[in-house]
């Protein structure tokens, strides 16, 4: 009876056997070789397929540069600021959106230039003799590659395979995107090299580079990028400070094509050059922009002015007229100079003040010294304000702290709050010295008024001319300054080595890395798939594993059958496969003299499942008996899976189900085989109550008959781990063998079978291993090829036989889960 101990799959487990998994891999050595090739043929199809990987690189340096027209004896006042974190502004722009962007926009690397390679498709840039113009103000064909075909030195034909009614198009001047209806086919037409093309999908002109080569009839490829989508390729650009000096910065990019990272290179680094000299120069540029607007609005006076005093003058002696006036005019002049400088001041004073309360951007706030200041205070840090603001604006793409600019506007805030106090203090200061020039001007006013008429005319109009004058003459030797200034700036980056192509470079792909991937790989895996098969391998591999396993002797060890027919003994008697059977029959007749059994000796062979040879052996064993001129039957007692019966070429149309349901004779049963001494009753038909049947009298009766008659009678039963008929057979033997298969029979089983010798279930039981390889010389012998079929089938899922190609590829996987 089976009982929940049998199950115990804790009891007598062994620990994990390193020799015999040594032993495992060394026999699957194929399995290796098999695996390497694989990995080796990956790798190798990688590297030949993979593009190759360049890198290219230039260095800058960042160094404040010293205007050498700005002096001491420059009237205009510049404050151009430290460069204390420059570096670190320039590392942020170079990676930023908007300064990629202008690079991009102003290469057209939106526009991919591409050839066939032997596998993939590669970036020929620099290499296709022509090139595109394209009318940004229409729609490109986004995403779709371009064939381009030269048929001739003057015209070149394009090809377009359309798969659907409607294509996107990429609009570049206003970044775009929108659609239109195509036919869906494959668009050819040709075109000549410089014709103006303007279909609703494309816009271009394509013309021939100057030295073009070799290309009628070769074929390229041209398509159009998402413009963001080809930034944010560029924006990986790897910036790095140098070690030898804080102030230079090494870029570097890698890619496939090494022509288009140099042009890159070098035109990220001019773009960053041309932004930060018209960043230095914007206190220049906004001092000139506002002297600029004053000059166009004072050339309108003094052109009146001017008339006026022609038209004044007109036929008189000025001579005589400004005789006795000279003195006081000249002073007069000198008063109203100076009280349109204090003027001016003030004006820029209440405009600077109107800008730092209305406005947010003071990167267009002009000079100070245009009006004639030159108070450090306010020429400072208006310079400060002017470079914070721009700053703050150069990092609004490249950097996401808002700490970064909330530390700005603090900065600006404590500048405008400095400066607002300084204006304050400086107007009131202008407003006495306004009411001191003023007061002078009424004396010398006063003493104009006591001359004639006529001269007191000529000196207002001679006055109002040389005031504007005078200040039109300042402000254009001011603008003169400021020009000169700014045309001899120079940029705080500039080159230490361009970026260019020395033929070197070549990064990756790294093919020595893959092979050695591919090695371990292949090592691995099998390595892997070994372990845990082995690990997870609760079947019996070795001999010693039984004897830890239980107490109950080992009588006998069966090799490997390499015949086709069951019946080893009889067909080839001298084969090590019948020396071991001859050797079981003597440990048994060892065992029954034991046992002091005499006459007709009863032997029950049984095992845990099906599969594990018990009809092979039952037949094996009998036959050795035979042979030895013993009087033996074998009695097929697996009534519900009938198969002893096909190796002896009998019929199992009536059997022992016959005689224990009373409908035939002992003698009516019992069959010859072709094997002397050796008989056999086969179980007969499949009953509905099996075990009910061997526990019958009618049992007993037959066994205590078959005593008279033979010597030996050897009992077939069913497996002993799957029905209960074994244990209820067993009352009837003197000895009973237990099949164990190796690389089959699990464990767990053996366990079992423990319990069932511990409860007197199973009595004077013996072991015998069977399909037992020598692990040293063949592993663990997977394949045995018995011929007695899925045995197991008749108590658990039947499986349907497999022929042909299917069985081949089950021996194949079979082999290799092995």
């Amino acid at each position: 009876m089976i009982n929940a101990s049998d199950f115990n799959v804790f009891e007598n487990q062994s620990n994990f056997d390193f020799k015999g998994f040594l032993v495992r891999i060394v026999s699957q050595w194929k399995l290796f070789v098999i695996s390497w090739i694989i990995a080796f043929a990956i790798a190798y199809q990688v590297n030949i397929r993979k593009e190759k990987i360049y890198a290219i690189d230039t260095t800058i340096a960042i160094k404040e540069q010293a205007n050498p027209f700005f002096t001491a004896n420059t009237s205009l006042t510049f404050n151009w600021g430290g460069s204390s974190d420059a570096v670190q502004n320039i590392t942020s722009t170079l990676t930023s959106r908007s300064h990629n962007e202008l690079v991009v926009e102003k290469l057209d690397f939106y526009i991919n230039y591409l050839r066939q390679d032997k596998y993939n498709m590669v970036d020929a840039y620099g290499e296709v003799p022509f090139f595109v113009k394209i009318d940004k103000s229409k729609g490109q064909l986004l995403g779709m590659n371009i064939k381009i075909v030269f048929v001739d030195q003057k015209s070149y034909r394009i090809e377009i395979p359309f798969e659907n009614d409607n294509v996107s198009l990429f609009h570049y001047k206003d970044f775009s995107r929108s659609s239109t209806a195509v036919k869906p086919a494959v668009y050819e037409r040709v075109f000549k090299i410089g014709e103006r093309i303007n279909l609703p999908f494309l816009s271009w002109t394509l013309e021939l580079h100057d030295n073009p080569g070799d290309y009628i009839n070769k074929e390229f490829f041209v398509s159009f990028s998402d413009f963001d989508g080809a930034v944010g390729r560029f924006r990986g650009l790897n910036v790095e400070s140098d070690a030898k000096g804080g102030s230079l910065l090494k870029l570097s990019m890698q890619g496939t094509n090494k022509a288009r990272m140099v042009t890159y290179l070098n035109a990220t680094v001019n773009v960053l050059k041309s932004n930060q000299l018209a960043m230095k120069n914007q206190f220049a540029t906004n001092t000139i922009a506002f002297i600029d607007s004053t000059l166009i609005a004072m050339e309108g006076e003094i052109k009146n002015n001017a008339a006026e005093l022609k038209n004044f003058t007109a036929g008189k002696n000025v001579y005589e007229i400004e005789a006795g006036g000279e003195q006081v005019s000249k002073q007069l002049l000198d008063y109203d100079i100076a009280k349109d400088e204090v003027a001016r001041k003030l004006n820029y004073y209440n405009g600077l003040r109107k800008y730092l309360t209305n406005s947010v951007d003071y990167s267009k706030l002009p000079a100070p010294s245009v009006a004639g200041i030159e108070d450090p205070n306010i020429v400072v840090n208006v310079s400060k304000l002017i470079s914070l603001s721009a700053e703050r604006s150069a990092m609004a793409y490249a950097v996401k702290s808002e700490k970064i600019f909330n530390d700005f506007d603090n900065q600006m805030n404590a500048i405008k709050s400095v400066l607002l106090e300084n204006i304050t203090t400086a107007k009131q200061s202008l407003q006495y010295e306004m009411n001191m020039i003023g007061s002078k001007i009424n004396q010398s006013e006063g003493a104009i008024k006591k001359l004639p008429s006529e001269q007191q005319e000529l000196i207002k109009i001679k006055r109002k001319y040389d005031l504007n004058d005078n200040v039109y003459q300042t402000f254009m030797a001011k603008k003169s300054e400021a020009d000169i200034v700014r045309a001899a700036n120079l940029s705080d980056i500039h080159f230490i080595d361009t970026a260019k192509d020395t033929g070197g470079g070549l990064i990756g792909p790294k093919t020595s890395i893959n092979y050695f991937i591919a090695f371990f790989s292949g090592l691995l895996l099998p390595l892997v798939i070994l372990f845990a098969l082995f690990f997870s391998n609760n079947t019996i591999q070795k001999i010693e594993e039984i004897s830890n396993l239980t107490k109950i002797p080992i009588i006998g060890v069966i090799g490997k059958k390499l015949g086709m027919s069951n019946l080893a003994v009889y067909e080839k008697p001298k084969s090590a496969l019948s020396e071991s059977f001859r050797t079981i029959r003597s440990s048994l007749q060892f065992l029954y003299k034991k046992q002091n059994v005499h006459g007709s000796k009863v032997l029950m062979i049984t095992s845990s499942v099906g599969g594990e040879g018990k009809t092979f052996c039952s037949m094996n064993i009998a036959t050795v008996f035979a042979m030895s001129d013993k009087k033996t039957i074998i009695v097929g007692m697996d009534l519900r899976k009938p198969k002893l019966f096909e190796d002896f070429n009998v019929s199992n149309d009536i059997g022992l189900v016959n005689h224990l349901i009373g409908q035939k004779t002992l003698k009516e049963i019992v069959q010859k085989t072709h094997i002397p001494f050796l008989d056999i009753i086969t179980s007969g038909p499949i009953p509905p109550n099996p075990s009910e049947l061997i526990m019958s009298d009618a049992m007993t009766a037959l066994i205590q008959e078959l005593k008279k008659i033979y010597d030996y009678i050897i009992l077939d039963t069913p497996p002993v781990g799957l029905v209960s008929d074994a244990l209820e057979i067993s009352d009837f033997a003197d000895l009973s063998l237990y099949i164990v298969r190796q690389n089959y029979t699990t464990k767990d089983m053996i366990t079992v079978l423990n319990n069932r010798t511990k409860r007197d279930e199973l009595k004077n039981v013996s072991i015998i291993v069977n399909g037992f390889e020598n692990k040293a010389k063949y592993g663990y012998g997977y394949g045995y090829g018995y011929g007695y079929g899925n045995y197991s089938s008749g108590y658990l899922d039947d499986e349907k036989p497999q022929t042909g190609i299917v069985q081949k590829i089950k021996t194949i996987f079979k082999n290799l889960k092995k």
